[in-house]
């Protein structure tokens, strides 16, 4: 399927690269404006202190975006996965994904999963269109404004069957 033209004048230039110390404050930023109960600063130093995978999004060295993604036991968990409203629903957090997603392989994990709130539809889409599939349900996972929320567990499976048997 091809994207629209007018599509593609949409989607901005973007660099994917490893989150550095001096991005955390721009991400916090992101953070805060996305989410009622964000991640606090210190979170995201500690990801970085333990060599999560951790990459930002920039445009024009502006951070647009930011993931977080732990790999072990041949397995990935995307942590945190967010994108600043002025680049949402661009293309920018498909790119980071699939970035994700190829470091992952690229490591040898076998399988990816993530939370998302069922609340969260345009990421549940994302997350579908990039064959992510939802293997359960975490019940009182987040925190909500009238106590919890659930979550749904996604899982994509990373390597191919014949690559698996070999």
């Amino acid at each position: 399927m091809a994207i629209a033209p007018d599509r593609l004048a949409m989607t901005p230039r973007v660099t994917i690269r490893p989150m550095a110390d001096t991005d955390v404050a721009s991400v916090i930023e992101i953070e805060r404006s996305s989410y009622q109960f964000p991640w606090s600063e210190g979170i995201f130093r500690d990801c970085l202190r333990v060599g999560y995978v951790c990459r930002v999004v920039t445009v024009s060295r502006q951070v647009m975006a930011y993931g977080v993604m732990s790999l072990g036991a041949g397995e990935a968990h995307i942590l945190n996965l967010c994108v600043g409203e002025t680049y949402r629903c661009r293309g920018v957090g498909r790119r980071l994904l699939s970035s994700l997603i190829e470091r992952a392989t690229a490591a040898g994990m076998g399988d990816a999963f993530l939370e998302v709130r069922p609340s969260n539809t345009a990421a549940i889409r994302l997350y579908l269109a990039l064959g992510f599939e939802q293997v359960g349900m975490r019940r009182g996972y987040y925190q909500a404004v009238n106590g919890r929320e659930d979550a749904a567990v996604l899982r994509r499976a990373l390597r191919s069957a014949a690559a698996s048997s070999s």
